[in-house]
């Protein structure tokens, strides 16, 4: 152990630091320590600790019939669709009988997506003359406290957007490519490119390019200043910036990874070893061409991971308190034939007519989709934070536009919402509200968890009730 003293000569730093370096400007985790008080005092351990608020988006809907827990309550048991989320049953709140009353046209994909976030209807069209009807939850947030934060929000993906008409409903297929909307006609573009949002989060001047994403980890950018902040702080805040650059480090390193197998997917596994040993350390190239990305069509789990791991310490370090992830747009046609048991695309599969085979793969699909969403609870339920974890402080939905992939219902929604709000949420409980409860009912409740008042959000008729409540089980009416 070091026994060097911190030094206290130094100008007090904040809670919430930012160090910088050649390009590059890195949030840090909350500290505990402040310096210029004698024995570099603890403060409270709750103090300044924000909520998050988290979505991710699933398309294609479900296999209803995987989907549903038994029981209800605390004592329900998981659905085997719900099985990856095992070890964190108690971090969870499954809500039934939610719904989205303005997405209920008759319409295939587009209403249930463009309107997931806002509660209301998409105007039909088929150019780029989009009205989504409202402001998305996320962006109603963010522009309350999106200030207080380096980035109002973060948006990600992992499809590029898609244009064009879809002859089957008369609908433009950009509707399918957004979630998020910062005014009824201007829908919020998201990241796809993992190389980049990780940018985003630490560097701050691309646009120059002084320094190449490819040339310089962010924590060699970074090496003198953090050096000088360790000195300072205390043991414990000394083993926090430890693991926090070291899962920095970590996650560079697969993203370079990943860039480099999906080069050598393009170039052919002879040419592939080559180049790989010539570029070295230049990551980005497969990755800044949109156009490759929509090619894939193999394993993307990666990508994904990638993706939510940059969430991750986006909410780690404040650098935003508001995020969406698409997992693929509507209408998603992505193969998941990596899975064992799967022959076939997403929404192929979500078609599935009744046919066993068909529901089988369907719910193997979709408990993919569960399985990633655990990863991210469980970075955020492994990261400690005050006195608590940092899912303790956030809450997470789950879920999609419809229920039925088949009949394209939006009855009866699939919503998994997880983390504790900083102990708002009872969470480890199945709640079955009464039929056609609004989703926009949750969107509210977690508003005012993000102290953002609204007067009124799509169709909710007030807050989703029951969620502060231990013994709550649903309602008498519920089905």
């Amino acid at each position: 152990m070091s026994t060097q003293k911190p030094d206290h000569s130094h100008p007090r730093i904040s809670r919430r630091t930012l160090l910088r370096g050649l390009g590059v400007t890195m949030a840090l985790p909350l500290l505990e320590s402040i310096p210029g008080l004698r024995g570099a005092e603890r403060a409270p351990a709750s103090a300044d600790i924000p909520i998050r608020m988290g979505f991710l988006y699933m398309p294609n809907g479900v296999n209803t019939a995987a989907w549903a827990p038994k029981g209800s309550g605390s004592g329900f048991e998981l659905s085997p669709t719900l099985q990856p989320l095992a070890s964190l049953k108690r971090e969870i709140l499954v809500l039934r009988n939610l719904w989205n009353q303005s997405a209920n046209t008759g319409d295939g994909h587009y209403v249930k997506t463009g309107g997931w976030l806002t509660g209301t209807t998409i105007t039909k069209t088929t150019g780029s003359d989009l009205r989504s009807g409202g402001v998305s939850v996320d962006q109603i947030a963010a522009q309350k406290i999106g200030n207080l934060t380096p980035l109002p929000s973060l948006e990600l993906g992992i499809d590029p957007v898609t244009t064009g008409v879809d002859v089957n409903v008369g609908y433009t297929r950009l509707y399918g490519s957004h979630i998020s909307w910062s005014t009824p006609v201007t829908p919020v573009a998201k990241e796809i490119n993992p190389r980049l949002a990780f940018d985003r989060l630490f560097r701050s001047d691309l646009a120059d390019r002084r320094i190449s994403s490819e040339d310089q980890s962010v924590l060699d950018a970074v090496l003198e200043e953090s050096r000088r902040l360790r000195a300072r702080v205390s043991r414990a805040d000394q083993l926090k910036l430890d693991e926090y650059f070291e899962s920095v480090r970590a996650v560079e390193k697969r993203i370079a990874f990943e860039a480099r197998r999906k080069q050598g997917e393009v170039l052919g596994d002879r040419a592939a070893r080559a180049e790989v040993e010539k570029l070295g350390r230049r990551i980005t190239d497969f990755y800044s061409d949109p156009a490759r990305v929509s090619e894939r069509t193999g394993n993307h789990t990666e990508q994904v991971r990638l993706m939510l791991d940059v969430m991750w310490l986006a909410f780690w370090t404040d650098s935003t308190r508001i995020s969406t992830f698409m997992f693929g747009n509507a209408v998603s046609g992505r193969n998941f034939s990596f899975l064992d048991g799967v022959k076939g695309s997403h929404h192929e599969l979500s078609h599935h007519e009744r046919k066993p085979e068909k529901l089988e793969q369907y719910a193997l699909i979709n408990r993919w989709h569960v399985d990633q969403y655990a990863y991210l609870l469980q970075r955020l339920a492994s990261t400690r934070e005050g006195e608590g974890t940092l899912l303790d402080h956030s809450m997470m939905v789950f879920g999609a536009g419809m229920s039925d992939g088949n009949s394209h219902d939006p009855h009866n929604l699939p919503v998994l919402l997880a983390g504790r709000a900083g102990g708002s949420l009872q969470t480890g409980r199945h709640l079955v509200y009464g039929k056609n409860t609004p989703l926009c009912n949750l969107y509210r409740s977690m508003l005012r968890r993000m102290e953002v008042r609204v007067d009124r959000l799509g169709d909710s008729t007030g807050e989703l009730e029951g969620l502060e409540d231990p013994a709550f089980q649903g309602t008498p009416d519920a089905a």
